[in-house]
């Protein structure tokens, strides 16, 4: 047979079925001689291409020979005939046509070569087509299928109130829920492991329907199953039970829980342990929260749960601070940042106000609420001061005689201005501060010693009627005086004073008597140096003829100490004010 036979051998030209093999290249039927054309078989696919001389395909539409000298191939894909090589050419043509059968990935690759090479026409099957609509339409109805299956069902992976209902009927849940009833018993752990158990029968307990069951499943969309396969629905619907309120509230408070002592929780706070504030935990009490508890247990039984641990649901009285919570360690940051601070007071030793001391000044308030108890750092400076403040004190003197004597009272010493170093201390506190000074002072002295008006100062023995001026340790005047008569409200005060001024010809005056509305006297000096605003002071008193001894029991001054002239002009020449008076007996 020739390659035109065998090109032709297999091509469909058997009209007696109605069916038209040549067309033109368009597809329509063509008129004229056989083979002027391009031809299609009975599913539209080329046959035979007179034009090109291309392809012959057999009744299968597998390649049996290809005009340019293309391999033939048989059923397993073997080249069968090749005629560069010229093997197998013992075989006839109709051997060589009927060897064709290929792979079909080898087949459609080797067409799809031919038809870039030469132009040819590339049809797609209609087969493949057929078969991978009919697969998706089958996909489609299954897909369906189990979509109205889940439009009475629930999903997959669907829990309610906690249990699984996968695929399950609103029925099959109802039936689920009203089984629950029927011995149903709520078993209650109490702290430390204790349990009570309140049973459906003791409170008349019965299950209700109402339609939230039925309103989840038609929530759902039926199309949408698919979804389901990939995540979990909780639903929680309400489940309507019938109890008797009184028989319930009579079981709990039979509770062992309930009838026990009740002891208040603690909360965590902040404790000083000697360094830092750190948190205390919280302690848990035995005292119940009925109301918790009383809405737990009928939520529990709503859902037919059947154990009920009390202190995981918090149904005891729950401090309201752990020592998780972030409140009370921000109230602990808070105290150290104030305990930082650190103040040296330098008195007749170092007095420090630190952590110890400024750790007991902190509080906090319900919320966590950090402040300073200033009245608390008040009270502290009143006892700082009552401890260092020298004014009225108490205090011991050796005269220059070597006599030792007690001498209290007077206006002179050491005054802190408590309420200005009260609020001094707060800021160094606040500002977390580190620093050493002297307390803000009212009044000062002369030195912190126990003698504070240091070693320059005025001596006056009232039991000896005599006087001393000392200098930097050393006398530099002494004289026997006249001081105040001892009775009517006129001796001369003892304790420690300063001179507050100093005055040439003065007149010095008394009170007013009320029945003439004059001062008692006016008398004039020539050197005033008071150390009182009383009007007690230092003075010349030429009118005494005498000093010393006991004159001032019977001619004593107002209060005054009396001086010789001489001895009170040299004393004002060397004094000036603020030089300490030391009075004593």
């Amino acid at each position: 047979m020739s390659r035109d036979e065998i090109r032709k051998s297999d091509i469909h030209q058997d009209k007696t079925e109605g069916e038209e093999l040549f067309l033109n290249e368009t597809g329509e039927e063509k008129e004229g001689p056989e083979g002027s054309g391009t031809a299609y078989d009975a599913e539209d696919e080329i046959v035979y291409n007179a034009e090109d001389d291309e392809i012959a395909y057999d009744g299968d539409d597998e390649i049996a020979y290809d005009g340019d000298d293309e391999s033939a191939y048989d059923e397993d894909g073997e080249p069968a005939y090749d005629p560069e090589t010229d093997e197998s050419e013992e075989e006839t043509a109709e051997d060589r046509a009927g060897a064709y059968r290929e792979q079909p990935g080898r087949k459609m690759k080797n067409r799809r070569r031919r038809n870039r090479r030469k132009g040819g026409k590339r049809t797609i099957p209609r087969k493949p087509l057929i078969i991978a609509g009919s697969i998706a339409g089958a996909l489609l109805v299954i897909y369906l299928g189990v979509s109205a299956f889940f439009i009475s069902h629930f999903y997959i992976n669907t829990s309610i109130n906690g249990k699984d209902f996968s695929g399950a009927t609103a029925a099959e849940v109802e039936e689920y829920l009203r089984s629950q009833v029927d011995g149903y018993e709520l078993t209650l752990v109490e702290k430390d492991g204790v349990t009570d158990v309140i049973k459906g029968s003791d409170i008349s307990l019965q299950y209700k329907e109402n339609s939230d069951i039925q309103d989840a499943l038609e929530a759902q969309n039926p199309l949408l199953w698919i979804t389901s396969l990939f995540s979990k629905t909780n639903t929680d619907v309400t489940i309507d039970v019938e109890y008797d309120q009184g028989e319930l509230t009579q079981k709990i408070q039979e509770i062992q829980a309930v009838t026990q002592e009740q002891t208040d929780p603690v909360s965590a706070y902040p404790k000083f342990d000697g360094e830092s504030f750190v948190v205390e935990p919280e302690v848990y009490g035995t005292a119940v929260d009925v109301d918790a508890l009383t809405s737990k247990i009928k939520e529990y039984i709503t859902e037919f749960r059947t154990s009920l641990d009390m202190m995981e649901e918090e149904c005891y009285k729950m401090p309201q601070y752990t020592s998780e919570s972030p409140e009370v360690q921000e109230a602990c940051d808070v105290m150290n940042q104030y305990c930082k601070a650190s103040v040296t007071y330098t008195m007749t030793e170092n007095v420090v106000v630190d952590k110890a001391l400024i750790s007991t000044w902190l509080t906090y308030d319900e919320n966590m609420q950090v402040s300073l108890n200033q009245d608390a750092v008040r009270e502290w400076m009143r006892q700082f001061g009552s401890t260092y403040d020298t004014v009225g004190a108490t205090r011991t003197i050796t005269t220059p005689t070597g006599k030792t004597a007690q001498v209290s009272g007077g206006t002179y010493g050491w005054s802190i201005d408590e309420e200005t170093e009260t609020q001094n201390l707060i800021a160094s506190i606040q500002n977390g501060e580190v620093v050493t000074r002297e307390p803000a002072y009212a009044q000062t002295a002369a030195s912190h010693s126990a003698q504070d008006w240091g070693t320059t100062y005025l001596e006056v023995d009232l039991s000896t009627q005599h006087m001393w001026y000392i200098v930097d340790g050393s006398i530099a005047l002494e004289t026997d005086v006249v001081t105040g008569l001892p009775a009517d409200n006129r001796q001369t005060p003892e304790g420690v004073y300063d001179i507050l001024y100093t005055e040439r010809n003065a007149t010095l005056k008394g009170e007013i008597n009320p029945s003439t509305g004059k001062p008692i006297y006016e008398t004039p000096v020539s050197y005033w140096m008071p150390f009182t605003w009383q009007g007690h002071g230092f003075h010349d008193a030429n009118w005494q003829s005498s000093f010393g001894g006991s004159r001032y029991q019977t001619a004593g001054s107002h209060g005054c100490v009396n001086m010789p002239v001489d001895q009170a002009g040299a004393l004002f020449n060397m004094l000036s004010a603020g030089t300490p008076v030391v009075i004593h007996y």
